[in-house]
């Protein structure tokens, strides 16, 4: 064996040892393709998991402005039984009730807007705006009456039409 092939062997190891490196040789790292490919599964990961997590976030503000207006049905109907009329109730809620939805979250954050769309000695019809520069903007909006009976406006014209399907908060 000659000396140049045994400073060879010593310098990257013997053939039947893989792995081994060359001494003073830092590890390469990752190449431009492994990169490249982690990128590309981050992004088809992505492309999927975002509009499934939009529509959920949809769905659970959708829920929550549901909550929101049952429970300033309650509050209507409290005023109700202390005043014997819904006339008189705080357009705004005053400190009654919260006039948007989540009411748990400062206004800054909502979702919907509250509104008492109509009032008179027997009858309420209460309504949830969704905003516009939200995520929810465009779901349509939802109305609760003293009746009890739920409305969706889906078609987005701003109307529900109970007589056309609307009469339900259900998808």
């Amino acid at each position: 064996m000659s000396n140049t092939t045994r400073q060879h062997r010593a310098l990257v190891g013997k053939p039947h040892e893989p792995g081994r490196r060359m001494k003073g040789r830092l590890p390469a790292g990752f190449t431009l393709i492994e990169l490249m490919i982690v990128v590309a599964i981050v992004g088809i990961l992505a492309a999927i998991a975002y509009p499934s997590y939009t529509e959920y976030v949809r769905r659970a503000a959708r829920a929550d402005a549901q909550g929101a207006l049952t429970g300033l049905a309650a509050v209507m109907e409290q005023w109700f039984s202390d005043h014997n009329t819904y006339e008189g109730f705080p357009p705004d809620g005053g400190t009654l009730y919260p006039m948007w939805s989540p009411v748990d979250e400062p206004e800054t954050k909502l979702y919907y807007r509250l509104r008492i769309e109509e009032a008179n000695g027997t009858y309420y019809r209460l309504r949830a705006t969704p905003r516009a520069e939200t995520v929810v903007a465009g779901t349509g909006i939802l109305e609760l009456d003293s009746a009890g009976r739920r409305g969706w406006a889906r078609n987005h014209d701003g109307e529900v039409k109970y007589e056309e399907g609307e009469d339900t908060w259900e998808r």
